[in-house]
């Protein structure tokens, strides 16, 4: 039997996530937390929205998803992120100790690998699923920024 909830699905539904951030002129990124097939957080970049440093997708999306559980650990779950986390949004998924993390495109410059970020010793970490998209959502956002300043 196929499964139709596989990484591209779930991958889907965080880059309709960095689209509704695109349009609100944040930075394009999104990402979705999903247990058992079921999401039970989503969410985007708000930091321009909500002059916070801090808000990004995962950090959303972590806050929200523990709400949920009602406990502050996300095993078992998997987040989907556009970009790959950044080295505070990594050091947050370390401590959530979240099951696997998969993202879209790399972030060679800011990204947990290149900072080499530690995660959690249990957390599966896959990347390049929907990638080109994710990147041409990103780099069409920095173009047009360039161009309106």
């Amino acid at each position: 039997m196929i499964n139709p909830y596989d990484d591209t699905y779930f991958m889907k539904r965080a880059m309709q996530e960095a689209e509704m951030a695109y349009d609100k002129g944040e930075v394009p990124i999104g990402a979705v937390i999903v247990i058992n097939n079921q999401i039970i957080a989503r969410s985007h970049n708000l930091t321009e929205t909500l002059n916070d440093v801090t808000a990004h997708a995962e950090m959303q999306a972590i806050t929200a998803a523990a709400n949920y559980l009602g406990g502050k650990y996300l095993i078992d779950c998997t987040l989907y992120v556009t970009i790959e986390p950044c080295q505070m949004c990594a050091g947050a998924l370390f401590w959530s100790q979240i099951s696997k993390i998969v993202y879209g495109a790399r972030d060679e410059q800011r990204g947990c690998i290149a900072l080499n970020t530690k995660l959690h010793p249990k957390t599966e970490f896959r990347g390049g699923v929907m990638a080109d998209e994710a990147s041409k959502l990103l780099k069409r956002f920095f173009i047009e920024k360039r161009n309106l300043n």
